[in-house]
């Protein structure tokens, strides 16, 4: 890429079809190499209305569709989308930096909601209540609620956005997707390998752009629904705004997600898991463990001493090469930030175990690298505690017992994920009962659910009364309509009532 000229534009896609945006552009970086590898079209008021005419056009006959057939052109746009996780896969490590298997990963966990809307004619069964009063039936069915929006992050180009637009097409729905403009290109394969699969036009639609469209989609009445996944301010913020346009919101925002070592925990299966967790995509997840809460000094010692070892060993660099454990942040303002927190951790008093600034990589010194770091005796106090910082830190804490431990979590504002690590069945099923957090796991480092159960966070890290996919799902993109009937026989006749009606 010698010149300006030969690199590519992206538009967005509207109706069916590939469609041009504005003159004004964005940048889009390779993380690994620091290059500008792309361009994207931002989207002003005549490309969202564009998408919100076409999606208005097809809802009322997609609405009408059976689900059953529905569900057909879903099954079609699964097989596409495992005979082409490749291509997306490398769409993703090119823009977002991740390791191809990483990538690979979140796709699967994509496509999974994708099989599991394909269920949607078992999902959208009503309820039917005969004789409900005398020779009065009454029954209820849940109705697509019109044009919907999603709202998607960086960290998952393909995952996040199938989190949301299957079921909501499913359900009956037309799509407008906003995909981050950090690495849009897995969004606009997803959108073309939908309408290869036979979705009709006008059904699912890209917007590309930055926040200007965002304000745009919140403030236009015509959408119904919005979802976002993203930070914490930005989703109250969201939360806040779609709202006044009486949109049904489900906005899901950030966390400080800590992990419970107790004295009887297999240590080795804990720092396996631990290490995945807290560095896996650099750290650049809402699930990611970024507080390890050690309970007893000598179980602080061997974990720091454990964990050490194997963050030192870390291999990063380029995702695309296999071998990798890491690849880089998301860009060069990321990179700074995630310094800065290591800078404020020494100022504050922790210990750094493992620094992982400076890093440089052959062949791909501009990347926006950093190795993995670790801190030791770390306190509520501290901004690295208090602080989302999504990349690749760790911090231990040490505690006495369960409870100190547990008390730790429940006063954080953030309430995503957490878990434990144990052998005691009575000391896990206390800490999943009494835990303030949406997600738990024992024994497993990311709780994140699969497809048929429904994925969100309490406290500051949800804003909403819906969690996204899994049953949540049906009821945040339907809206319930009751029916109570009566039929007469012929020359029947009932004097009038003044009383209010009774079964």
């Amino acid at each position: 890429m010698s010149s300006i000229e030969t690199i590519e534009t992206l538009g967005h896609y509207i109706n069916g079809r590939v469609k041009d945006g504005s003159v004004e552009t964005l940048d889009i970086y390779n993380p690994a190499t620091g290059k500008v590898v792309k361009r994207l079209a931002c989207a002003a008021q005549p490309q969202l209305e564009e998408a919100i005419v076409a999606a208005s056009l097809a809802f009322g006959a997609w609405r009408n569709t059976p689900p059953s057939r529905r569900a057909q052109v879903l099954f079609r746009f699964k097989q596409l989308l495992e005979a082409n996780i490749d291509e997306i896969c490398q769409a993703i490590t090119a823009e977002h930096g991740k390791v191809l298997d990483d990538a690979r990963g979140e796709l699967i966990r994509g496509i999974e909601v994708v099989e599991y809307a394909c269920g949607i004619s078992e999902l959208l069964k009503g309820e039917h209540s005969k004789n409900a009063g005398p020779d009065i039936d009454s029954w209820s069915e849940f109705q697509a609620l019109g044009i919907v929006a999603g709202i998607t992050p960086f960290n998952f180009p393909a995952m996040v956005p199938m989190w949301m637009f299957p079921m909501a097409i499913a359900c009956g729905n037309t799509f407008i997707l906003k995909p981050s403009e950090r690495d849009p290109s897995a969004s606009l394969l997803l959108a073309k390998l939908f309408t290869e699969a036979g979705l009709p036009d006008g059904v699912f639609n890209v917007v590309n752009g930055d926040r200007r469209v965002v304000e745009l989609i919140l403030d236009d009445p015509r959408i119904q629904a919005v979802s976002f996944v993203g930070s914490t301010p930005v989703a109250e913020t969201i939360y806040q705004r779609a709202s006044k346009t009486y949109k049904r919101v489900q906005a899901l925002g950030g966390a400080k997600n800590h992990a419970v070592i107790m004295p009887d925990a297999d240590l080795d299966n804990a720092v396996n898991a631990l290490m995945g967790a807290a560095y896996g995509s650099c750290g650049e997840r809402c699930m990611a463990i970024s507080v390890v809460v050690c309970v007893g000094e000598r179980t602080a010692d061997k974990a720091v001493a454990a964990l050490a070892s194997r963050v030192k060993e870390l291999k990063i660099g380029p995702g695309t090469d296999i071998e990798n454990d890491m690849g880089p942040l998301i860009s060069a303002d990321a990179l700074e930030r995630i310094n800065a927190y290591i800078e404020q951790g020494l100022d504050q008093g922790a210990e750094l175990i493992v620094d992982g600034r400076g890093l440089k990589v052959e062949g791909s010194e501009d990347g926006y690298f950093i190795g993995g770091s670790l801190f030791d005796e770390v306190s509520e106090t501290m901004r690295i505690h208090s602080d989302e910082i999504f990349g690749p830190i760790l911090c231990v804490m040490r505690v006495e017992n369960l409870d100190q431990a547990m008390s730790i979590i429940n006063r954080h504002e953030y309430g995503n994920g957490t878990c434990i690590f144990t052998r005691d069945g009575a000391a896990a099923r206390y800490f999943s009962d009494h835990i303030q957090v949406g997600m738990v796991g024992v024994n497993v480092a990311l709780p994140v659910p699969v497809a048929s159960q429904s994925f969100g966070g309490w406290k500051r890290s949800l804003f909403g009364d819906l969690s996204i996919y899994g049953p949540d799902s049906i009821r945040f993109y339907t809206r319930r309509k009751t029916m109570t009937q009566k039929w007469p026989a012929q020359g029947d006749s009932e004097g009038t009532r003044f009383s209010f009606p009774a079964s």
